[in-house]
């Protein structure tokens, strides 16, 4: 099969060397993280002007073009399986599921099986709406892996076309409950000074900034000056832990990817076992006793959970609204910290 071939343009900033100016061009969907394009550049996968370039410090210049030759991805075959699910509500045109974390929303080459998608297929019998292709059926919205909490599925085509409408407009209701470090305070001179951050009546902190891609890291999100898209999270302090941590209440006015874990950690308050955005801060076992700090410094993932979700039912109009409550891990750490404080 003829590979795929992807061009990319050397946009301001993005020098000198080829494989980071690459890295921070390659569009969001191409999924090409700066090691595999390395392994591209060493292949004699990248060209300019027909010519392979194969030396990865190559210099580059603003408005220069490239071609990557990429092999075309292979199929996704989305099986049923037969995995156990919450279910909270369930008609003809939809259900409501909370996911466990651990479970990633839909099928990809690196996780093909074992999703969300795959254990509605066999919950269904395969009734899902197609309009998100195979790899996706049903899929108006989701969360993250190691994220728990509520998500909408669409079963048929008009739910699929009213919820994605919905979602668009930024109409739809969620809620998230995250542990993260720190505790956000109005008095803080430091938040106050960081650009985008404000407080808003009630002491609800809100962080309205532009997100794009990291420069280096394909995979990461980073809040940046010019460029991106505008994302707005809003976040209020529900239990404060000896000033340590804070069981926080998140809610979007946007919806982009891993939002909330990129601007709490850009507000100085990432989330507690966040892999890629939490950074290497640690609770002080001086402040909060060393049972609490080691449950904060071994939590396996990051503690956000998608509490509530509201919407209009695409076909009856009807206002539904959902709550899942913290699952067991986070409600372990939560005790945990209270039990310290």
């Amino acid at each position: 099969m003829d590979k795929q071939i992807l061009s990319v343009e050397i946009g301001p900033g993005m020098g000198p060397r080829l494989d980071k100016a690459l890295a921070a061009a390659v569009p969001e969907e191409a999924s090409l993280s700066r090691s595999r394009l390395a392994r591209l550049i060493a292949e004699g996968s990248v060209s300019r002007d027909g010519a392979a370039i194969t030396d990865q410090k190559a210099k580059v210049e603003e408005g220069e073009i490239y071609q990557i030759a990429l092999e075309p991805p292979r199929p996704v075959e989305t099986v049923a399986q037969e995995i156990p699910l919450e279910v909270l509500w369930e008609d003809e045109d939809l259900i409501v599921v909370n996911k466990p974390a651990g479970m990633v929303t839909h099928p990809a080459p690196g996780s093909p099986e074992g999703t969300l998608v795959n254990a509605l297929l066999h919950h269904f019998g395969g009734n899902l709406s197609g309009v998100g292709g195979e790899a996706r059926p049903g899929i108006v919205h989701r969360i993250d892996k190691d994220t728990s909490g509520l998500l909408v599925v669409a079963k048929s085509d008009r739910a699929h076309h009213g919820l994605a409408a919905q979602f668009e407009a930024h109409s739809v209701h969620r809620h998230y409950l995250a542990v993260c470090h720190g505790v956000p305070d109005p008095a803080d001179p430091r938040l106050r000074g960081l650009d985008g951050v404000s407080f808003e009546q009630g002491g609800v902190l809100k962080i309205a900034t532009q997100l794009a891609r990291h420069k280096t890291d394909r995979q990461k999100q980073a809040v940046v000056a010019h460029g991106g898209r505008h994302a707005v999270t809003r976040a209020r302090v529900v239990e404060a832990f000896q000033g340590t941590a804070a069981l926080i209440d998140c809610w979007l006015e946007t919806g982009r990817t891993h939002q909330i874990r990129v601007h709490m950690a850009y507000a100085g308050h990432g989330l507690i076992g966040d892999p890629v955005y939490g950074g290497r801060r640690k609770i002080s076992e001086k402040a909060i006793g060393p049972a609490a700090a080691e449950a904060a410094r071994t939590f396996p993932r990051q503690a956000l959970h998608a509490a509530t979700l509201g919407f209009e039912h695409p076909v009856t109009g009807e206002n539904l609204s959902f709550a899942a409550p913290l699952p067991e891990d986070m409600e372990a750490l939560v005790t945990c910290l209270r039990d310290a404080s």
